[in-house]
């Protein structure tokens, strides 16, 4: 399997996702032979068949929180995982309204496929998970689910950050450091705020003090549409210096590609074998 980051949708608010004018099926992350689905939308599984990706081959699925164009399709992914549960497999690692609910969300995660995989994790910030030898840190997001978080994974090869949705904090810049790559969810262009959604003016402040080696603008609502991706992309780069790509629908790209080339990443929280949580 070899390393790759494969986007089954870039759809952001209702109207996008709603319409489908993009797709919601969320990210794709292969790394060291183990394979990560982000978020897996509205049209999941019709996207993965679409870009030749096998949920069957699925190691994790993580939830950044309870949206439905973050998460409607979670149980259907673990049915695909499993093969309807007769092969019980994989870890679901989920921020906890998915999976609790809370006072305004019953949880989303069904009985029977909570038993699909071998373990559900919640998923909380500042937790750091490892699997095998991909080490995943839970990052902070501020968003109108209170328990939504990012997720940064480090590998011996690439270190990639995904914000989620959340509004510009400074706090969330510092656990973006050090990411080689940095997957911004960006629902509005310039000049345009949301309360709890990032902007294109907020990404270029963010990537700005990162300095990843690439910067991936995804997850875009109406106003970007109709701003065009592509051009925000290329101003956000023009004012940052750093190489800026807006994602499209079945989007592929090799991560190894954007590492430094004599960089061995070293986890040293993690022995490497099975899955390991460190609160």
């Amino acid at each position: 399997m070899t390393d790759s980051i494969i986007f089954l949708g870039t759809g952001g608010d209702e109207f996008t996702v709603s319409k489908q004018m993009i797709g919601s099926g969320g990210i794709i992350v292969k790394a060291e032979g183990y394979q990560f689905h982000i978020d897996p939308g509205p049209g999941a599984l019709t996207r993965a068949a679409m870009y030749d990706v096998n949920l069957r081959e699925n190691t994790a699925v993580l939830v950044s929180h309870a949206h439905l164009n973050h998460c409607n399709d979670v149980n259907a992914v673990l049915s695909a995982m499993s093969h309807n549960g007769l092969d019980v497999k994989g870890v679901l690692i989920a921020n906890n309204t998915f999976i609790n609910g809370d006072e305004k969300t019953k949880p989303y995660l069904t009985d029977f496929h909570n038993k699909c995989v071998e373990r559900v994790i919640v998923a909380n910030s500042a937790q750091k998970i490892g699997i095998e030898n991909v080490e995943i840190h839970i990052l902070k997001a501020k968003h109108t689910d209170p328990k939504t978080v990012g997720f940064k994974f480090i590998t011996p090869k690439f270190t990639l950050s995904y914000s989620s949705d959340t509004r510009y904090v400074a706090e969330l810049v510092e656990e973006y450091k050090d990411s080689d790559i940095l997957i911004l969810n960006i629902v509005e262009p310039f000049d345009k705020k949301q309360e709890f959604n990032l902007s294109a003016d907020d990404a270029v402040n963010i990537i700005s003090r990162v300095k990843p080696k690439l910067a991936i603008i995804t997850h875009f609502g109406k106003n970007m549409i109709e701003a065009d991706p592509m051009y925000i992309a290329r101003e956000i780069q023009k004012r940052t210096s750093v190489q800026v790509i807006a994602a499209k629908d079945g989007l592929s790209i090799s991560p190894v590609s954007y590492a430094p080339s004599v960089r061995q990443k070293k986890l040293d929280n993690f022995e490497g074998h099975g899955v390991d949580v460190e609160e």
